[in-house]
């Protein structure tokens, strides 16, 4: 919960990739907040109160994800909101502002994006939703011990990349600088 707040003021591409992973652990704990309070929340918060915020917050995410039937896959309204955001601002960079540096980062990695899509039968998901999935789906490998080789780490890196550069221009619209939608010559 802590680190969420965190990520969520510095990094916005890390705070989306971390609600993924509460949202996985929740439903692997069954939406149930005693497994997570001992499982999760007990090993991690040493202090009482923290504790009980804590509780509080994966209750308020176990309700949301209940009542928008959540239960098995999708995300929650919030992380809809963020992604929605990327994907206006990465529309604006490459189609209005038409960002160089932006545009050479999309071409580098479009082959790994397209490929990464269809082995993953992703449909058409806009490429920063198929960015944030591989990225996530190599957090689950690495978690899971499976070694990422290095062909597969090239690919993810240009996506990666991608998100950084997102996450950057996220943060300085957010804090009202703008700049980053002027037209470059």
């Amino acid at each position: 919960m802590f680190i969420s707040q965190e990520k969520l003021q510095s990094n916005i591409a890390e705070y989306v990739i971390y609600m993924y992973q509460v949202e996985d652990m929740v439903r692997a704990y069954n939406f149930n907040i005693e497994k997570i309070r001992q499982n999760v929340i007990r090993p991690q918060v040493k202090s009482e109160s923290f504790e009980d915020e804590a509780v509080k917050w994966y209750e308020e995410i176990i309700k949301e994800m209940k009542s928008r039937g959540l239960t098995t896959k999708g995300h929650l309204h919030r992380l809809g909101e963020v992604i929605t955001e990327m994907i206006y601002l990465h529309n604006t960079l490459k189609d209005v502002v038409k960002d160089k540096k932006y545009l050479d980062l999309l071409a580098a990695a479009d082959e790994n994006v397209e490929a990464f899509q269809k082995k993953s039968d992703l449909g058409a998901l806009n490429i920063v939703e198929v960015c944030f999935q591989a990225l996530y789906m190599k957090l689950l490998l690495k978690l899971q011990g499976k070694e990422v080789g290095a062909e597969s780490e090239k690919a993810f890196d240009t996506m990666r990349i991608i998100l950084a550069y997102l996450t950057q221009a996220y943060h300085q619209m957010k804090a009202g600088d703008m700049s980053m939608f002027e037209k470059q010559d």
